[in-house]
């Protein structure tokens, strides 16, 4: 698993990206695939897109691996939620995460909402390579 040094980067390509979950809690939303790509979310926020009832959203990294060159992980997850079973109010908007989260090779932000078609997630994100 590569670990691009951020420093030293060819590229800094800005995105975002929103899905309208469903009630698939595991579905893939995002995968690093890249062997030379850092992934950096900025701002996770999920909203609830309903009038008159609140929505459960479970939202997790899976298959991390190692972490950065020259520190070591003792018995770490490989699967690590960033959000279980947070109930999002109807008609509001929740701000999941506005602290960097990196994203290596092979990681996989996966997720979803206790119901279909009710809740937004909005990702702003930087691909670094």
């Amino acid at each position: 698993m590569a670990n691009p040094n951020i420093v030293d980067v060819a590229t800094i390509n800005g995105g975002n990206a929103g899905w309208n979950l469903t009630a698939g809690l595991t579905d893939t939303l995002l995968t690093v695939s890249g062997s030379d790509v850092i992934v950096k979310l900025n701002r996770i926020v999920c909203t609830n897109v309903d009038g008159a009832t609140a929505y459960d959203l479970d939202l997790f990294v899976d298959g991390l691996g190692s972490g950065a060159a020259g520190v070591t992980t003792t018995a770490a997850d490989t699967t690590v939620y960033l959000a279980k079973t947070i109930s999002v109010p109807a008609d509001a908007s929740l701000v999941v995460s506005d602290t960097p989260i990196y994203l290596m090779e092979g990681d996989i932000l996966k997720g979803g909402g206790s119901t279909i078609n009710k809740l937004d997630l909005f990702i702003s994100y930087d691909v670094i390579s």
